[in-house]
């Protein structure tokens, strides 16, 4: 698998900044996106130390021009990680839990349009790229979630954000796979990142930042559409939407994720709009 050349948003925390660390070796150029530019420089001197050309843009993957700019000048890209995402539940409220319109509006912003914002530059980029000896373009990942294959009562917008990230990117696949552009989904659990140790409530199957890494980067190696862990966890959540939506409904609200304001608002920042 060719990666000299690699572009990872949301690289300054988290599975984005694993991935970046992991990646970094002499004769490799790591284009590192994010908002936080004190973590960012923080991840590129790792990245620098480890032998790698490390290049940083502090970037909103929700602005479009911004994004196409800096994706389509940054020359040839074997590899891009839409990595830059947010998380929320609903709030208490006088008659039922919600999502106020503003944290709903900036999930679907930063999870469909910030993957949109990504993976379609790269996607032209790719397109004028020659094939490799495998016949590979190039290869394009994008961070769903186990969320994105239930109808979660305790995070909605998120569910329904993960969702349509897993949709695009499995079926658009199915097209590019012919142009020679390899496109992946990550459905994964909870991961020990800054944005679940905020959560207030037991996380079944957390799994740890290095080996969630290393299963994406095993699944991307071996062209697969969709990485999904832990199995048993995206297993049983394919079964709970099987079941009656009442019956469903019924476990969901007896989960501690469930209840309203579990799960804070991630990606707010007091200097900037919050994003990725």
């Amino acid at each position: 698998m060719k990666q000299d050349s690699i572009l990872i948003t949301g690289a300054s925390s988290g599975i984005g900044r694993g991935l970046a660390l992991a990646l970094a070796r002499p004769g490799r150029t790591l284009h590192l996106g994010g908002r936080n530019a004190r973590n960012l420089e923080a991840v590129a001197t790792a990245c620098i130390a480890r032998g790698a050309d490390a290049r940083l843009k502090v970037q909103d993957v929700r602005d479009a021009a911004g994004m196409e700019e800096w994706i389509t000048t940054a020359g040839t890209l074997d590899l891009v990680f839409a990595g830059a995402g947010i998380t929320a539940s609903t709030r208490g409220g006088a008659d039922a839990p919600h999502e106020p319109d503003a944290q709903i509006r900036r999930m679907f912003d930063t999870n469909v349009d910030g993957v949109l914002n990504t993976v379609l530059p790269a996607l032209h980029v790719m397109r004028g790229q020659p094939r490799g000896t495998d016949g590979v373009r190039g290869r394009i990942c994008a961070m769903a979630s186990v969320a994105g294959l239930v109808s979660f009562p305790g995070t909605p917008s998120y569910c329904a954000s993960k969702a349509a990230v897993d949709r695009f990117m499995v079926a658009t696949g199915a097209n590019m796979k012919r142009a020679g552009i390899v496109m992946t989904s990550v459905s994964c659990g909870f991961v020990a990142t800054p944005m679940t140790a905020q959560n207030s409530f037991h996380m079944p199957g957390l799994t740890q930042t290095g080996d969630a890494v290393r299963a994406i980067l095993s699944g991307i190696a071996r062209g697969k559409r969709r990485i999904a862990f832990p199995w048993w966890l995206a297993a049983g959540s394919r079964f709970m939407d099987l079941l009656p939506i009442s019956i469903a409904e019924h476990y969901y609200f007896r989960q501690p994720a469930g209840q309203a304001g579990t799960m804070p608002e991630t990606g707010l920042m007091p200097d900037t709009p919050p994003s990725s």
